[in-house]
């Protein structure tokens, strides 16, 4: 059976460990169009913690990543940002957003550092990259190991290139709150290992992290808590699963993407 929410992760208050609650989502009920994705959906992500979303094709993951920010707006239920409300919240230099992977310059001829430039601006003064913006700037592709690539156009690079320069543009604000919609989706294995290291070193610095994730793969050192969303609702919220037998030998350490909840918990993965 997968296992009940653990105590404290949804009893509307603050954490036993006295830490913030940085991310809420409360009784959140969304659609797309006519069609209903998330049914009251609770979720509570402390500061500090790497949280990250599991389960199947159309579970509602991804909408609930977009609820987080108000890119999808609520149909029942609320959302709140270090403790204000989305609706108040307007300290958006604090949350840093890696969606999933497309063109980083959506289809607008642009260089490498102009991209990444453009997630300082909600910390720009008028608009006005000043020094220590630029110095953010070089930091955040240094960290993505694309300093070298600075000057390239975005329609050059491969597509593991691209999303780490995406993630590069959500780390040039310097954000409290990282999300990211499935960032390993399509990339290639040294992307993968990067966005490992880059993960690492920014929850070393104290980040709080939700991802959204069809596998753990070289994330699963990180991750405190798993989240399995099925048919638009909280299955699992406790550790995140372990892979057994088969699914431990290399390359087969997965959710697999065809997977809900309960084929998970049959793979052995959530048992």
């Amino acid at each position: 059976m997968i296992p009940e929410p653990r105590s404290g992760a949804d009893d509307g208050g603050e954490p036993e460990d006295g830490r913030q609650t940085v991310l809420a989502l409360r009784e959140v009920s969304a659609r797309l169009g006519a069609r209903p994705v998330l049914h009251g959906v609770d979720v509570r992500v402390r500061r500090g913690e790497v949280v990250t979303l599991l389960g199947a094709n159309g579970s509602g993951k991804s909408t609930a990543v977009r609820v987080a920010i108000g890119q999808v707006p609520v149909s029942g239920g609320g959302v709140e940002l270090f403790g204000t409300p989305l609706r108040r919240f307007r300290d958006w230099a604090r949350v840093g957003y890696v969606p999933q992977r497309t063109t980083a310059a959506g289809g607008v001829p642009a260089t490498v550092s102009e991209v990444v430039a453009s997630g300082r601006l909600s910390r720009a003064k008028l608009g006005f990259l000043r020094r220590a913006d630029r110095a953010a700037i070089r930091a955040a592709l240094d960290e993505v190991g694309m300093a070298d690539r600075a000057k390239d156009p975005v329609e050059a690079l491969s597509g593991g290139q691209h999303q780490r320069v995406l993630i590069a543009r959500a780390l040039a604000s310097e954000p409290e709150l990282l999300l990211m919609d499935e960032p390993m989706a399509g990339v290639d294995l040294e992307s993968q290992q990067v966005l490992a290291r880059t993960l690492a070193a920014q929850v070393e610095r104290g980040t709080t992290v939700l991802l959204v994730l069809h596998e753990l793969g070289p994330l699963e050192p990180l991750i405190d808590r798993a989240i399995v969303l099925r048919d638009g609702c909280v299955r699992h919220d406790g550790p995140p699963p372990r892979a057994v037998g088969q699914h431990a030998l290399p390359g087969h350490d997965h959710v697999h993407p065809h997977s809900g909840a309960a084929e998970a918990v049959r793979s052995g993965l959530l048992g």
